[in-house]
This record gives C-alpha cells, structure tokens and sequence, in this order.
C-alpha cells in the first residue's frame, strides 16, 4: 500500500503522496483550531474572505481568471469541526502538466497561488478590504440562515447543541449570526493574523511529484512561520453520568423530527474504534439496520431513520423523522433497538451485510485523492497512525462480543424533538 512521505517546514507539517495513478494533483491545506466562543465566528468568515482576491490579484474576477489560467484549476473551501476543533480546509485540484501543453508547471503555480491566499490577502488601509469583508458577511448569513429552513439538519445541530451544552463541541462551526454585525475589517485582519500563528497547519499533495519538490515550493509560495506545528488537542469522550436529557421546542413544522445523542466513550484512537464503526453501522447506519427496519419498514413510524457516528468526538446521534403523534411510541421503539444491541440479537447477516458496507468503502477510498488525504488526516487529528488496509482488517474480525462491549458503553444522554406549535 502506497504511504505519504512526512516533512516539515516551520509550523507546516507536509504530507506528500507520489503517485502516478491520478491526472491531476489534489492539494489540501487544513488550518485547525480550538472551537472558541470568541473566535468561532471570524475564523469561519475568514476564508470566504481570503477567496476573493490576493495582494497580487485583488480583485475576484481576476483572481478566477487565474484558476481558468490553470486548466480550470478547482478551487474551494470547506469549514468543519472534528472533536474540539475548529478546521478550515483549502482545495485545490489542477491537471498533471504532462496531460496538456503547459508553459509553467501547474504544481508550481498551484501552490503560488494558494500560497498567496493563506499568507499574502488582499488588504487595504492594513486590514481586509472592506466591500469583501460585508459581501461575506451576508454569505455566511444566509448560510448560518440556511441551517434553519433545513428542518432536518436544524435538528441535527439542535441535539449536539443540548446535548454539549458546556462544551466547545456546542457550537457550530460555521459560527453565530449575533457575532456578524460586530465584525469589522479590522477585527476581522486581526482574527486573521491571530489564526496564522496559532493554527495547526497540514498540507496534503497527491500527484505524480515527490516530498522533496513540494518542500521546495511551499518554503519559497508560503513562507512558513519559525516554530514547531501545533497539536491537535483530544477532546473528552465522556461527562459526568446525568438524567437523560429531554427538549421538545416547537416550531412551524408539518413532520416532527426526532434526535438521540448517544456518549460512546470510545474515540477514533481507541482499539475499540472497529467495534464502534460496526455498532454504528448495524443500529442505523445502513439500509439492513435495525432502526431502518424496525422503526421505518416495520412498525412505520417514521419517515427516515438512521444514526450517524463521529469517531473523534465519541458521539453517535440518531436522527428521525415521525408524524407528530408518533413521538412516543417511536422513542420506546428506538429504545428498544439500544437494549437489543446490549443483548447481543446480532445476526450473522446483520454482521456479515455490515462489514461488507463499510470494507467496501474503506477500499473505495484507494480511488480518490481527496478520501486519501480525508482518512489520513484523521491520524493527524488523533495521533493515532492507522492506514486502510489496517482498519479494513480490524473490521472484519470483530465478532457480536465486541459489538456488545461497545453497546454497553453506549449511554443515551438526550433527546431532541422539534414538533409543530400544536398543544403539546
């Protein structure tokens, strides 16, 4: 199996895959830090604000220009939270030169450019330039806007928020609308050069080229801060044992959405990660599940039923959604579903449909750059160095006591509801 080469330039830490399996050359660049009360907002704006231009390329049509300039380079962006952590992950992914007839190297130019955006932005009277920074600001509104008119992720985030309460987990991560109307330029450039001394710096290329010239490009396009990169710090998988947490809020809404959150205490570093995967997989992870089969196909109770597990953090949240009356006769149902998996009523095909599901897309992952680099940054994040092909094997030897281990970790800790503004 292929492996990243390491290095290291100041606080950058450098993750180079050479291949020639791929046209292109996919680049990532994470910047993580601490989820923050106080920092949360602006470090989600920050990026929607660095895509606009650079010192260079001010301005944003000529910034794109620069992208068609580059084969039509894609360019783009995401914000996120793992564990405790705030990410900020930059994309690029631009042909390999020898597929088209290049005047400069396309790796080179890449990395100038985003280079450029991460340490040389546009800026105007020392601070971001003022007509991007209230552009965005409405961007990231409607975005943060957005989450509500989507019932069903509202809910989502509703149910970590309760649930987290206390926690830097709580909040989200593109930040809070409250905070926007008191962001200025300056604030904002301020926010910036904070998160450039501060943040946790891993660039990720996958492409026909070696450690040693991307080493060579990033110390010349980013000049890397002295220093030694910072780490990513564990978040706590467990809280005090409490009364099962119950939040009904109501709202305009013709469906009610129902949510668990469940503390596994098990994160991705743990031997028992494997375990946890199949447990997740088996209560709602899938199409064979029991919540898809007992509480959707069998009992009809619900619209959608499924669970989703976030490794990092430890938590697994359970998401549905019923008609109104249902409310609770669908929570004994899913509770049900959590004895049952303590119980051990694990079938083989159960078992055996489920490791498929998740080796299946453990090898899928060999066929995209982008999961490549996905997965081995979660090593980044937890300081736990396991590949693939590892993890693969560990999934298909875990038998029903494992399964039942993790069960009996699992603690309900709240439920959400959002139903319609009835008379309860």
């Amino acid at each position: 199996m292929t492996l990243f080469e390491r290095g290291q330039l100041g606080r950058i830490r450098l993750h180079v895959l050479p291949t020639k399996r791929f046209k292109t050359f996919a680049i990532s660049l994470f910047a993580g830090v601490p989820l923050s009360e106080d920092s949360v907002t602006e470090t989600a704006l920050a990026p929607f604000v660095l895509r606009r231009g650079t010192a260079s390329t001010p301005e944003t049509k000529a910034f794109r220009e620069r992208l068609d300039d580059l084969y039509g380079a894609g360019f783009g962006f995401d914000v996120y939270k793992r564990g405790d952590s705030q990410i900020v992950q930059f994309r690029m992914d631009v042909i390999n030169d020898q597929f088209v007839s290049s005047n400069s190297p396309l790796l080179d130019e890449s990395l100038k450019l985003l280079g450029e955006v991460i340490t040389d932005p546009c800026t105007e009277n020392g601070a971001f330039r003022a007509k991007y920074v209230e552009a965005e600001k409405q961007t990231l509104k409607k975005r943060l806007e957005a989450i509500v008119n989507d019932k069903i992720r509202y809910a989502a985030e509703r149910c970590l928020e309760e649930m987290c309460e206390g926690e830097p987990y709580r909040l989200h991560p593109l930040g809070k609308l409250a905070d926007l109307d008191g962001i200025t330029p300056q604030s904002l450039y301020a926010a910036y050069e904070n998160w450039q001394n501060t943040a946790a710096f891993d660039l990720y290329v996958v492409g026909d080229t070696s450690l040693a010239e991307v080493t060579a490009l990033v110390q010349h396009y980013f000049r890397p801060k002295a220093g030694v990169p910072a780490v990513y710090s564990l978040p706590e998988l467990t809280r005090e044992d409490r009364e099962v947490k119950t939040v009904v809020e109501q709202m305009d809404v013709n469906q009610g959405k129902l949510n668990l959150g469940l503390r596994t205490g098990i994160g991705y570093s743990d031997d028992d990660y494997a375990a946890s995967l199949m447990y997740n997989g088996i209560l709602g992870g899938y199409p064979h599940s029991k919540l898809f089969l007992n509480v959707r196909e069998k009992e009809s109770l619900a619209y959608y039923a499924a669970s989703r597990l976030d490794g990092h953090k430890g938590l697994c949240t359970i998401q549905s959604g019923i008609e109104i009356a249902n409310y609770e006769r669908a929570v004994t149902i899913i509770k049900e579903q959590l004895e049952s998996m303590k119980r051990g009523e694990l079938s083989e095909l159960e078992l055996n449909q489920t490791k498929a599901m998740i080796s299946n897309h453990l090898r899928e992952l060999q066929d995209s750059a982008y999961e490549m680099i996905a997965y081995d940054f979660n090593s980044v994040l937890s300081g736990k160095d396991r590949s693939a092909q590892e993890l693969l094997e560990q999934v298909q030897s875990v038998t029903s006591a494992d399964i039942v281990r993790v069960a009996n970790k699992v603690k309900l800790d709240t439920i959400y509801y959002l139903r319609d503004r009835k008379e309860a």
